[in-house]
């Protein structure tokens, strides 16, 4: 908090050096708690299911989240008419909605509310820069209303499309941030993960990164030939990433949509809390300062990002009260082949097996 008693901006905080924890996956996690619809991946559970999506942001705070981020993925009317699913809501009640249940929730813990917009149906299908701009002004109308934080652009395969979408929320006058959701080979039209990050700067973000389709280790790569485009041009911007919270080896172009396990076997790549430390401290090590997730993120991997991190922001989340880092709380347990597992370097060297005699380590994605 800031001395005068309000909230330290999005850039102040990155500006000092501070980290920023975000928040991690909402569409999946709602999905699998069943308030979205797989396929679709519509955010209408912010009007239909209000206390769903309240207890979520209560969770990512509870462990250490510094952004509510507006559960407004895909809520634009265009994609909202293409999915069929929601009926007599609009898309303006849905980002209404969600503004307000991030904002109640973010005032809980002195958190962040950040607006985001994602890709559109409209760009694929026209790459009209009038209407698609059109479409990311609708939302941004709301989000100026509801006075949110600062805003985000994430989860664009192409970065034409989030150049138009920076472009637009830029007019607010508050911070904007733009994620893609690239491997290190680039857009869906080979432009490189350095110049996506210059084309983005110049078109008006603060912070730059990557969000979901692949894991930390993807992710961090990305990001760093992302500064490194940066570095080249002589532009600066603050750093952010918000992988998946699945293991993408294949690192290949189209992530985890092209899996086989996609949507519904993906619990076989979920990502441990342990590998969330060494996530953490490697996107720190890297200059990443904005350190989230995206789908497959749950609460405790948010936790573990925090505990982290805890040296350098000072503090624990209060998930951390009755949870003892690094499986501390097993030293007191009765059995002594527990106990032995109660420290870091037990927890650090696990390679944790699958259970599954039959399955590859890694599979073909469809393409």
């Amino acid at each position: 908090m800031a001395s005068d008693g309000k909230k330290k901006g999005i850039l102040d905080r990155l500006d000092a050096g501070e980290v920023v924890i975000g928040d991690g996956g909402y569409v999946m996690a709602l999905e699998r708690r069943g308030y979205v619809t797989a396929g679709h991946w519509t955010p209408e559970a912010a009007v239909e299911h209000p206390e769903a999506v309240r207890q979520l942001h209560r969770e990512f705070l509870r462990a250490g989240a510094d952004v509510m981020q507006t559960f407004t993925f895909y809520c634009s009317d265009d994609k909202l008419e293409i999915s069929g699913r929601v009926l007599n809501i609009t898309g303006r009640q849905i980002n209404e909605a969600a503004c307000d249940l991030a904002r109640e929730v973010a005032n809980e813990g002195g958190a962040l509310v950040a607006g985001g917009v994602s890709q559109t149906p409209c760009y694929v299908d026209s790459t009209s820069e009038s209407k698609v701009k059109e479409i990311f002004k609708k939302q941004l109308d709301v989000f100026i209303e509801k006075n949110v934080d600062f805003l985000i652009a994430e989860f664009f395969q192409h970065v034409e499309e989030a150049e138009w979408a920076v472009q637009v929320l830029k007019t607010s006058g508050k911070p904007v941030g733009a994620t893609l959701c690239i491997a290190p080979m680039g857009d869906n039209n080979g432009v490189s993960p350095g110049d996506c990050a210059v084309r983005l700067v110049k078109a008006g973000a603060k912070i730059v990164g990557v969000n979901c389709h692949l894991d930390p280790v993807c992710g961090v790569k990305t990001v760093k030939l992302m500064k490194e485009g940066l570095e080249a041009a002589g532009l600066k911007a603050h750093l952010m990433l918000q992988p998946l919270g699945f293991h993408t080896p294949e690192c290949n172009h189209g992530g985890y949509l092209t899996l086989p396990e996609f949507p519904f076997a993906l619990e076989a790549r979920a990502i441990t809390r342990w590998d969330m430390h060494k996530y953490a401290r490697e996107a720190y090590n890297a200059g990443i300062r904005y350190i989230g997730g995206c789908c497959g993120f749950e609460p405790y991997h948010i936790r573990a990002l925090s505990e982290e991190l805890a040296p350098e922001r000072g503090f624990l989340p209060p998930a951390s009260e009755k949870h003892g880092l690094w499986g501390s709380t097993l030293a007191t347990h009765a059995q002594p082949w527990m106990r032995a597992k109660a420290n870091r370097e037990y927890w650090e060297n696990l390679l944790p097996a699958s259970g599954r005699p039959k399955c590859p380590s890694m599979a073909t994605p469809h393409k």
